[in-house]
């Protein structure tokens, strides 16, 4: 298994007497590591010596060095070496551990008598009297140890010295430890999986963004970059992967065991360490390639050939970015893993990318165009990070926007290298910009890069993981492209990398380098790339630009979805934005206008009786857009009698700006509604899909109501021409349609089809159904239309078609097909079927407890389901919380998914009288609580402002 380098015969035998040491050393650790976690439940910290300072009783601003968060400039870590044991089999108590030990070599850069190194729940048994050896380096003396001790709030291992380190002098600190081998995905932590009915376990690492100090003492910042040396010692049976390739693995034959070191790694922060206990097979590469590409995963996985997909488009993808950074992959090999148990969807780890197993993994016979989109641009992210964020690193964690933003936007540039025929470009419209707006319209949101010293601690850089620094990040960088050419954007991309590689930087260093390029290539801007920018980056939300084509007055205020909420987060420009402003007059394309102020006047922009004006073409723009009474009646016109004159993603603009105009009190709910009549000519995916999501909401508060009826007649009359549309270019459903898109658009057919009862669907599906159920060992219904298959078929069908979709759930081995026949078993009219689901939701046997809250959320998403979820959820609320707890089951995931059709006065007496009911028993789930009474005032105020106009509306467009 572990091919790669080899080593001499005389540095083998020195790590093999290394090897049977760091054995001997590691086995006394496990015996003091077992005999304290006996004393206590929770891994204790080390016992500080009778001279470490007293815990504080009281509150109090930093005063010492290690009360601080952030580390001291004093030292600069050069390298470590790291020595790894972990066990995949649990000791007399019941535990899984490992052992280890770690040698950092630090620069001083400032004298200092303390050592500050995170550390966090790790055993550091004494080497001698202290927790810890420190040795001079290159002729310097190192001053004995004072004292040591764990600080725990700011997670340090804190050494006091009798003496001061000199500046410009070497050292280095060796510690051993003991450490928990836990299942919760972060540190170093085991995964369990069944392998032909036997249980495995695999240990495995997620180091970002602070638990690298979990692992072993190191200075866990990302500005702190180093040079890693790693060992880890394994069973013989399995292999063991890292950053690097490795060398030769040594038996120790003593232990039945295998230590494995590897190639020192780059410069590089601690997040990006990365190692891998398992027994995975893998898939590779021609070996002799410049880069050895290799992609693990489970053996029956690589078997199946689940592997093929990744590793056919790993190698063009990344040459791609070689291409695209002008830089070649510094690295000799690019291993990418298929983890069981995985925090995220992957991680950039550089050398071993780790991914969660539906996001490297695609077998065509179960996974659908999504799935396999999913793959495709998780491997494309990932891969831009090599340089973007690994090479080149953000100093501090308040900049994540610009490592994770920018990946997120190339992502997609390099999915689109790899399947040209997807449009991915466009698709990022989609999946990033158009549902990040409604999150970043909220009072609430966030900057994309906040000061440093406002993040501060562990959990406050936790929060930044959301998809304001991904997806918005990633729309305003695509924004910048666009009005400074891509060209452009990536020759300064190339330069700020050449410039910063093995370092870190900050957001103005690429504003430098853009604006460098900017100049060069004569690109003329209203002003520079940075004072543009810094209003999109360094204030929350943004605008919307309203354009009067009577009087070609333009104005922008900040877009808030409900215009009566507070901001207390003040901006330092007050909220106003410098906007790309791109347009077209009656389908004729005009020079990019840039809007400087709150409020100017543009006479281009006024219409004649026969013209009609689009801004922010493409949504190339993050901002909505407002007209005039008048040019929305001409665009609405424009729509209904040459749709195909309007850009296809400006069409999903026209929908999505409307709705959310409407809540904003902007427009009325009818002009909304009126983006959709022309659907009925619509046959692309992005406008039906935007409108199939607004109109979402409207099946919410309406499908237990009087509107339903008008509603679902309306949406009928206008899908029927899709539904036909891909009954003819599939020929009569034979074929899968060619169009990436088109394959999403065909589920929203069908789909919207089967639930309004559009002749010829329902027969369909359950033809299709029925065919799987009497050969059940074949299923010929394409992967792309299963979930809405097994739905629709399931809701026609009774306990008989009910139950062959659990037996078929209950022996499904590919986890996507599991998903959606969990999906679909909630789709069932029957009451008393939906009732025996809610029960087994409760039954570990029957649904695992890792899937209980998205069981109960789906049967709670269905008008029949959500009050029999509401009841059952009151009823075993108390088993819930005291069987299973919080860890186990979301709480607050399930108060959010059961409650959202509240919207009467008396579900919010429900609510209230539930809070008080469980008030000892909620725990997280009580802001979950709260959001969800907000929320159904929310729906109440909505229906009464709305309901008799959409009962009207929908009453009107289906008699006509």
């Amino acid at each position: 298994m572990g091919k790669g380098l080899y080593i001499s015969k005389a540095v083998a035998v020195t790590c093999v007497v290394a090897a049977i040491a760091a054995v001997a050393t590691i086995i006394a650790l496990a015996v003091v590591y077992a005999q304290e976690k006996s004393k206590n439940e929770v891994a204790p910290p080390v016992t500080a010596s009778p001279t470490s300072p007293p815990t504080p009783t009281t509150p109090s601003p930093p005063k010492e060095p290690w009360d601080h968060y952030r580390l001291p400039d004093s030292l600069s870590p050069v390298s470590y070496n790291v020595t790894l044991w972990p066990r995949l089999k649990p000791n007399a108590d019941d535990l899984y551990i490992f052992t280890g030990n770690s040698t950092v070599v630090f620069k001083c850069v400032k004298e200092t008598d303390l050592i500050i190194i995170h550390s966090k729940k790790l055993n550091l048994t004494k080497f001698g009297e202290y927790h810890a050896k420190l040795s001079g380096l290159h002729g310097a003396t190192a001053p004995s140890l004072k004292k040591t001790w764990l600080e725990e709030p700011t997670q340090y291992l804190v050494v006091q010295l009798n003496g001061p380190l000199k500046p410009g002098s070497m050292y280095e600190l060796f510690t051993d430890f003991v450490g928990e081998l836990t299942d919760d995905l972060g540190g170093f932590y085991r995964s369990e999986y069944t392998e032909d009915g036997v249980k495995k376990v695999l240990a495995t690492s997620q180091m970002q963004p602070t638990d690298a100090r979990k692992v072993f003492p190191c200075f866990d910042e990302p500005a702190m970059k180093a040079v890693f040396h790693m060992t880890l010692i394994h069973p013989r049976e399995t292999v063991a992967l890292s950053n690097g390739m490795n060398y030769d693995p040594v038996n120790i034959t003593a232990q039945d065991l295998i230590q494995t070191s590897f190639e020192p790694t780059e410069i590089m922060s601690t997040y990006l360490l990365a190692f891998v206990v398992c027994e995975f097979s893998f898939i590779t590469s021609n070996p002799q390639a410049e880069v050895l590409i290799r992609i693990w995963a489970q053996r029956k996985a690589i078997e199946e050939g689940q592997g093929d997909y990744a590793l056919e488009k790993t190698g063009p993808i990344l040459a791609f970015f070689e291409k695209y950074y002008n830089s070649t992959y510094p690295l000799s090999k690019s291993d990418q893993i298929a983890l069981p148990h995985f925090r995220f969807g992957a991680m950039e780890n550089w050398g071993l990318i780790a991914y969660r197993e539906t996001a490297l993994l695609y077998n065509p016979g179960f996974s659908s165009t999504g799935e396999k989109e999913w793959v495709a641009s998780t491997i494309s992210h990932e891969l831009a990070h090599m340089w973007f964020g690994n090479l080149v690193t953000t100093r501090w964690w308040n900049d994540l926007w610009l490592n994770e933003g920018f990946a997120t936007y190339v992502s997609y540039l390099g999915a689109d290298y790899a399947e040209p025929t997807w449009n991915m470009k466009d698709v990022m419209v989609m999946n990033e910009i158009i549902p990040v707006m409604g999150v970043d319209a909220s009072a609430s949101s966030h900057p994309l890069s906040s000061k440093e010293e406002d993040i501060q601690k562990p959990e406050q850089i936790s929060e930044l993981f959301d998809s304001i620094t991904y997806s918005k990040g990633a729309a305003v960088l695509r924004m910048l492209s666009g009005f400074i050419t891509e060209s452009v954007f990536s020759k300064g991309l190339q330069t700020y990398l050449e410039e910063f590689k093995y370092k870190n930087t900050v957001y103005q260093d690429l504003w430098k380098h853009l604006q460098m390029a900017v100049d060069k290539a004569g690109i003329v801007l209203p002003t520079s790339v940075e004072e543009i920018m810094n209003r999109w980056i360094l204030q929350m939300g943004f605008p919307v630009v309203t354009i009067n084509t009577q009087t070609g007055e333009i104005t922008q205020k900040h877009f808030l979805l409900d215009p009566d909420s507070e901001v207390d987060r003040p901006s330092p420009y007050n909220y106003k934005w410098i906007v790309p402003i791109t347009w077209m007059k009656t389908g004729e394309a005009k020079p990019d206008y840039w809007l400087l102020d709150e409020e100017t006047t543009n006479t281009n922009m006024t219409l004649d009786a026969d013209e009609w004006l689009l801004a922010n073409i493409n949504t190339k723009g993050f901002y909505r857009v407002n007209y005039d009474s008048e040019n929305w009646e001409r665009l609405l016109a424009k729509l209904s009698s040459g749709h195909q004159d309007i850009p296809m993603i400006s069409r999903t603009q026209i929908i999505d700006d409307a709705f959310n105009l409407v809540s904003a009190k902007m427009v009325n709910i009818t002009l909304a509604l009126s983006t959709t009549k022309y659907l009925d000519k619509e046959v692309e995916y992005m406008p039906w899909e935007t409108a199939k999501r607004h109109l979402a909401y409207f099946h919410l508060m309406f499908d237990r109501s009087e509107v339903y009826g008008p509603m679902q007649a309306y949406l009928k009359k206008k899908v029927t021409p899709l539904f036909n549309y891909f009954k003819k270019i599939t020929n009569n459903w034979a074929d899968v349609p060619a169009n990436h898109t088109d394959q999403y658009n065909q589920m929203n057919a069908i789909s919207i089809a089967c639930s309004t009862g559009v002749e010829g669907c329902k027969e369909l599906t359950t033809g299709w159904f029925r065919e799987w159920m009497e050969n059940p060992a074949v299923n010929k219904i394409n992967p792309n239309l299963k979930t809405r298959v097994y739905c629709s078929a399931i809701a026609e069908g009774g306990v008989e078609e009910w139950d062959f979709a659990w037996s078929m759930y209950k022996n499904a081995t590919i986890p996507s097909e599991a998903e959606k026949l969990m999906y679909a078993l909630a789709c069932t009219r029957q009451p008393w079927l939906l009732n025996r689901y809610l029960h087994y939701c409760l039954d570990p046997e029957k649904i695992p407890v890792k899937d209980a809250t998205s069981a109960i959320i789906t049967i709670a998403s269905k008008a029949i389901g959500q009050p029999l979820a509401w009841d059952f959820i009151r009823e075993k609320w108390d088993f819930m919380y005291n069987e299973y707890g919080e860890s186990s089951i979301n709480m607050g995931a399930i108060i959010y998914g059961v409650t959202r059709r509240f919207s009467s006065e008396f579900e919010y007496n429900q609510l209230l009288q539930f809070k008080e009911d469980k008030a000892e028993q909620l725990g997280s789930a009580s802001s979950a609580l709260d959001q969800a009474l907000e929320g159904t005032k929310t729906n109440m105020n909505w229906m009464a402002q709305n309901k008799k106009l959409v009962h009207e509306w929908f009453t009107s467009e289906t008699t006509l």
